[in-house]
């Protein structure tokens, strides 16, 4: 145990930066445990720790911006300059509120990325850090297998619903997202030489297990996402024999699992009752697990000691680059066989996506074969549409929802377009998605030098090529898996991504640290060397910098503060409100006062004012919500039931035919404007029946 613990110690003296790193992978973990990070109860509160933990390190290890690589400092001058425009969006964004969540989310995201890329990594370091987060999921997805194993009847259907695991992060694909963020790196560290043996064996097991989790939750997007990776990893990194050799134990292992997982989902979905079928499948992926960690362990420690001539070893490659043909060439015509015309498929699946049925249009049977219904086909038009609006600076952050509400043609009321290249495009425009695509390209150009796929040399030898290779893999899941989902919103997916670009940044060759000048007779370091007015004029920048990083980070501070604050109190008021009403308003009243944006405290007040049939109140709070979202649909449709039940049915109908513009695929508005165009009161009974309907979600 010594042994291990000074090797961790001489790592942590090499790089000191880990340390910090450290410390947000261990909120990256906490995020894993509990809604993947989505509350801003959860990601506020993170986004002062990382602060803290990015102020702790410039305070011990400086900054030193004439060491860092140009394309780092591109990359955070562009991502900073992207993260200020969304706050500038706040002042032309419908919902003031919503562009606030989104600026500070993003701003979170800049935070994590500059904690991870400034300052330099080693290969020990930065493998210490990927295998910390990436073994510490692989102990998440464990406890979750146990805990459903262990779960009751009525908890299986709350954390499979429609047979799909959405524990812990409540949404499926987000769930899959979370565990395939981890599965590449792990993949792709355990086929590095570089590695130790038994490391080796243990990461190749850990991507069987969590290949295994994900596919409990039968999302489509990991479907579609994972043969894309596939192309990335063979058609631009290094060791694509390694790859292919590595592959072959860790697909058999999930093949041999994948139909007992699958078989968990099928069940649920038809309404029966699995424990045993779901204890056998767990029971399953830890026997194929343990298996391949021991398959690949065995051939790591032979490789390790075992010494091939260079005619062999090139022999060997020959031969299993045409295995690798072979199998390629055997999977496809296998796809081909089960699939049947691949055109007709494809025609099919572009039918079902397009199709304004929905999930309806999929055909019957498996899930991830049925088809690509949804309404993600009408929640692209939208935003390219409210793109092509507002090209230059687009809706503001996070303003998708009232947008959609306006042009949709389904029943679904999205908060995001589900897409972070859409969600660019039309929150932030063309300025936005130029700043953020400058960013990101300058962010990986320095990681492909790291990864050697330019020819330099990478910080971390041989060993920080492979982290900065496993690194970047999980980065471009999380990338090529949102381009069709709603995981920039999500914290604990976001935020994990960037930290991985960013370590695989902080491998990129840098420059060495300037050294003292050197007296000319004694050849000793000498500190007089500059006159005092020069030593002035190199103070004055330095103090202006902290000054203006110090300034910078208290407005980032009290920015995050706020809307957790906020949200503190509005989720006391949930809970309390049908005991003790007064003390929820009075929470209500200050998380109001505490997010001066956020309209949310008054619609919730509002609902609680109708649950008591207190019209009076609940018009005002509605009201108040109005004056700070005035496009907000729910609140103008509950002034307007309540005008109509108050006997005001000249403003009821004004207000309804406003909610109705403002969401005319909304039944309920459409029903109400007739009820009050008819000349009748709308009931205060069935008032707050519809309200307890139109509201479930929000209370």
């Amino acid at each position: 145990m010594r042994p291990v613990t000074n090797r961790v110690f001489a790592v942590l003296r090499e790089a000191p930066a880990t340390v910090p790193a450290l410390g947000a992978v261990a909120l990256f973990v906490v995020w894993a445990t509990d809604q993947g990070g989505y509350p801003v109860t959860h990601w506020a509160p993170g986004g002062l720790i990382v602060l803290a933990l990015l102020g702790i390190a410039a305070g011990a290890l400086g900054v030193r911006p004439r060491e860092v690589p140009w394309p780092v400092k591109l990359a955070l001058a562009c991502l900073a300059a992207y993260t200020g425009l969304s706050f500038l969006s706040i002042a032309w964004a419908g919902s003031p509120a919503d562009a606030w969540d989104g600026a500070n989310r993003t701003l979170l995201y800049l935070l994590v990325f500059a904690l991870f890329a400034w300052w330099p990594h080693t290969g020990r370091s930065a493998l210490l850090v990927l295998c910390a987060w990436t073994l510490a999921l692989t102990g998440v997805a464990i406890f979750v297998m146990l805990h459903i194993d262990a779960a009751r009847a009525g908890d299986l259907q709350r954390m499979l619903p429609d047979g799909r695991l959405v524990y812990p992060t409540s949404y499926a694909n987000a769930n899959a997202a979370q565990w395939l963020m981890a599965f590449w790196p792990a993949l792709l560290l355990a086929r590095s030489v570089r590695l130790p043996w038994a490391l080796r064996g243990v990461l190749a097991g850990a991507t069987v297990l969590l290949a295994e989790v994900a596919l409990l939750s039968q999302s489509r997007g990991s479907l579609y996402a994972t043969p894309a990776m596939l192309l990335l990893v063979f058609a631009l990194f290094p060791a694509r024999t390694r790859t292919f050799v590595l592959l072959l134990p860790v697909a058999a292992g999930i093949a041999a699992g994948a139909p007992a997982v699958l078989r968990v989902g099928d069940d649920l979905q038809n309404g029966a009752v699995v424990p045993a079928t779901l204890h056998h499948a767990i029971a399953l992926i830890f026997i194929v697990s343990a298996a391949v960690t021991v398959v690949v362990g065995c051939g790591a420690w032979i490789e390790a000691r075992l010494t091939l001539p260079l005619n062999v070893v090139g022999r060997m490659r020959r031969v299993v680059g045409a295995l690798a043909a072979a199998t390629l060439v055997a999977a496809l015509a296998l796809g081909w066989a089960a699939a049947g015309n691949p055109l007709a498929r494809l025609e099919h699946a572009w039918a079902t996506f397009k199709s304004p049925r929905g999930y309806a249009a999929n055909s019957s049977g498996s899930r991830l074969t049925s088809g690509l219904g949804s309404q993600r086909y009408d929640f692209y038009r939208v935003a390219l549409d409210e793109f092509t609006a507002h090209p230059l600076v687009g809706i503001g952050a996070d303003n998708f929802q009232q947008s959609y509400l306006r042009h949709r043609r389904s029943g679904e009321t999205p908060r995001y377009p589900h897409s972070v290249e859409l969600r660019t495009l039309a929150q932030s425009g063309l300025a936005g998605a130029a700043l953020a695509l400058a960013g990101l390209a300058a962010a990986l150009f320095a990681a492909a030098r790291a990864a050697g796929l330019l020819g330099a040399t990478a910080a971390g030898g041989a060993l920080g090529r492979s982290v900065a290779v496993a690194a970047l893999g999980g980065f471009a899941y999380w990338l090529i898996h949102g381009s069709f989902d709603w995981f920039f919103e999500f914290a604990g997916l976001g935020a994990p991504a960037f930290a991985l670009l960013g370590l695989s940044v902080a491998l990129a060759p840098r420059r060495a640290p300037r050294a003292s000048p050197v007296h000319p007779l004694t050849a000793q370091p000498s500190h007089r060397g500059a006159p005092p007015a020069d030593a002035v004029r190199q103070r004055r920048p330095a103090w202006f910098a902290l000054a203006l990083a110090l300034i910078a980070s208290l407005a980032g501070a009290a920015s995050f503060i706020g809307p957790w604050l906020s949200g503190l109190q509005l989720e006391g008021a949930a809970r309390i409100w049908r005991t003790a009403p007064l003390v929820a308003y009075s929470r209500l009243g200050d998380a109001a006062r505490l997010d001066p944006l956020s309209d949310e405290a008054y619609l919730l007040a509002g609902s609680i004012a109708l649950r008591f049939g207190d019209l009076q109140r609940a018009d005002r709070e509605f009201s108040r919500a109005l004056q700070r979202v005035p496009k907000d649909s729910y609140a103008t449709l509950e002034l307007g039931a309540i005008a109509s039940a108050r006997g005001q049915p000249r403003r009821a109908v004004v207000l309804l035919r406003r909610a109705v513009r403002l969401n005319p695929r909304d039944r309920l508005a459409s029903a109400a404007l007739r009820v009050s165009l008819s000349g009748r009161r709308i009931d205060v009974g069935e008032l707050n029946r519809m309200i307890l309907l139109g509201a479930r979600q929000l209370l």
